[in-house]
């Protein structure tokens, strides 16, 4: 059997949706949109649907996006399957709406949110951010959202946090079982969850968030390898001691909880200092930090970033 790495898959290579979704996800889909037709756009976000006009976004890089198809059919979201193409064929294993998101642990004003109570949170801005993942490729994606800060403000965290866990919606009944210690969890320092650059996702290409990448809220952190953003969050915990993450369990000599895109720390499997755009045939050198070293460099002032990968 033939088994090709993902940075070698090129764009021409990935099946387009349309043509393999299944009718029972044509089904589950057309029944969402009917309902969608009948509540308020807040209501069906996670549903479809433009998200109306976004503020344009400072911290934006300036290159050109990925292709939307390559964006929503080629995924890591191992919830939904472990193949690239299988988060955008299964998608009726997750219904993203109605939802909630719980916000616990350390905080003085632990609360739970709606949909419509985030979306008030702060102006959804769009975002273009770059991102790389730890198996070799990149994309570059704009997605709309707000800064977590926001979020962490209206809960006001306590003296004694240090670290932001989170974690993802898991159903054992539908969605894929092995693999990780489900659910997800990720976890980030507190500085970092507050940084401008450290996003909360509602959508992409100006459009409400599609399953397959999240939906209906994600976490977004440009400068660090893809894994660390999670996904169909649930819970948000502030606590004191470091999380253990899903991927520190499954392979702790393989991903760190730091996880700071850094092409002088390769991958046991990969080599970190280059990297293929999807929609690039040539690999390009991987930039430390993704190229956000300027904003988010001095967060590491003093460590050795060996260690702390």
């Amino acid at each position: 059997m033939l088994i090709r790495r993902p940075a070698d898959i090129l764009p021409s290579e990935i099946t387009d949706p349309a043509h393999y979704r299944s009718r029972r996800q044509f089904m589950t889909q057309a029944s969402a949109l009917t309902l969608a037709a009948a509540l308020p756009a807040s209501v069906t976000h996670a549903a479809a649907g433009s998200l109306g006009p976004l503020a344009a976004s400072p911290l934006s890089t300036t290159e050109p996006p990925t292709s939307r198809r390559a964006v929503t059919s080629y995924n890591n979201f191992y919830e939904l399957g472990t193949d690239k193409a299988d988060p955008a064929e299964n998608t009726f294993r997750l219904k993203p709406a109605p939802w909630q998101l719980r916000v616990e642990g350390l905080v003085n004003k632990p609360r739970t949110f709606g949909i419509d109570d985030l979306l008030k949170l702060a102006p959804l801005e769009e975002r273009i951010y770059r991102m790389r993942c730890v198996e070799g490729w990149s994309m570059v994606i704009p997605w709309a959202g707000f800064p977590l800060a926001a979020l962490l403000r209206q809960v006001e965290p306590q003296g004694s946090a240090r670290y932001v866990e989170f974690v993802s919606h898991y159903d054992r009944a539908t969605m894929t079982r092995g693999v990780l210690d489900w659910p997800y969890v990720e976890g980030l320092r507190l500085d970092e969850a507050q940084h401008p650059l450290t996003l909360l996702a509602v959508g992409l290409f100006g459009e409400a968030l599609p399953v397959q990448n999240g939906a209906p809220i994600r976490l977004v952190v440009p400068w660090k390898y893809g894994f660390k953003g999670a996904k169909s969050i649930v819970a948000i915990r502030l606590v004191e001691k470091q999380p253990l993450t899903a991927w520190m369990k499954a392979g702790p000599s393989e991903y760190g909880f730091y996880a700071n895109v850094n092409p002088e720390v390769d991958h046991p499997r990969w080599s970190q200092a280059t990297e293929r755009r999807i929609g690039e045939f040539a690999k390009r050198k991987t930039l430390p930090f993704n190229g956000y070293a300027n904003q988010v460099a001095s967060l590491y002032g003093g460590m050795d970033l060996r260690r702390y990968f």
